[in-house]
Parts: structure tokens; C-alpha cells; sequence
């Protein structure tokens, strides 16, 4: 089973768990394109037909909530996903340049993020709650 981990805040966590957050959105930068999108042998984006980018695909995704040792974490099935490209008022996808390539030319990035639609939670981890005395 391909699994994803991700970080996530309590309000989201709670609300997948009740079946209210069924999608999980994920913003592609130069820092999680290699978890998040199909790259080449070179690194660049492996596209569909239409020029959208492909994003791995993962059975699950395993949600932790924040950093602490002790915390909430799920596993929850992934029944599909799919990238959005973000665009501005003139429907044009916006870019932003980030790096330089081998020659020192700015690297242009299309800001986009991948969508994942979740399914059931596959198995859960809650923390016990601490009491206030």
C-alpha cells in the first residue's frame, strides 16, 4: 500500500473523521513536488493529454495532527486525485519564479495543487485527552 503522511490541524482531522472533509487539498511548491506529482527522469511534471500534471497515486493518506510525539493520527483511503491549476481573473494560470537552472535562468513555476478525494478512514489513533484536575 502506497501511503502518504501529511500534516494537518485538529479541526480538519476531527472533521474527516466525522465524514465531513471528504477532499484534502495540497498546494504543489519546489519543496513537495517529489511526494506530490509523476516526474520524469529529468524532473519535470508527467502530463495527461491536456497538458494537466499527473499526481502519484496513493491507496491512503496518513493524517497526523501537528508535531508532537503524542498526537491524533488516521488512516484514510484515497479514491482518487486530481491537480487544479490556479488562475487569475483572466482565467490565466498564475506563475512564480523559483531557482535557477543549470544556464542561472529563472525557473517558472505554475502554481497549482493537487486535489485528493478521500474514502473511508482505514484505521485511527486517538490520544487519550488530558483531564484538568
Amino acid at each position: 500500500m502506497k501511503v502518504l503522511n501529511l500534516i494537518i490541524k485538529q479541526k480538519y482531522f476531527d472533521a474527516i473523521l466525522a465524514g465531513r472533509k471528504v477532499q484534502e487539498f495540497r498546494e504543489v511548491r519546489p519543496t513537495t513536488i517529489k511526494k506530490l506529482l509523476q516526474l520524469d527522469e529529468e524532473g519535470f511534471e508527467i502530463e495527461d493529454e491536456d497538458g494537466n500534471a499527473q499526481p502519484i497515486k496513493y491507496d491512503a493518506i496518513q493524517f497526523y495532527v501537528g508535531y508532537n510525539k503524542d498526537r491524533d493520527s488516521a488512516l484514510v483511503e484515497v479514491l482518487g486525485s486530481h491537480c487544479e491549476i490556479f488562475v487569475d481573473e483572466n482565467d490565466e494560470p498564475i506563475t512564480y519564479e523559483h531557482g535557477r537552472d543549470k544556464d542561472g535562468n529563472p525557473l517558472v513555476w505554475v502554481a497549482e495543487q493537487v486535489v485528493f478525494d478521500l474514502g473511508k478512514v482505514l484505521s485511527h489513533n486517538i490520544r487519550e485527552k488530558s483531564k484538568k484536575v
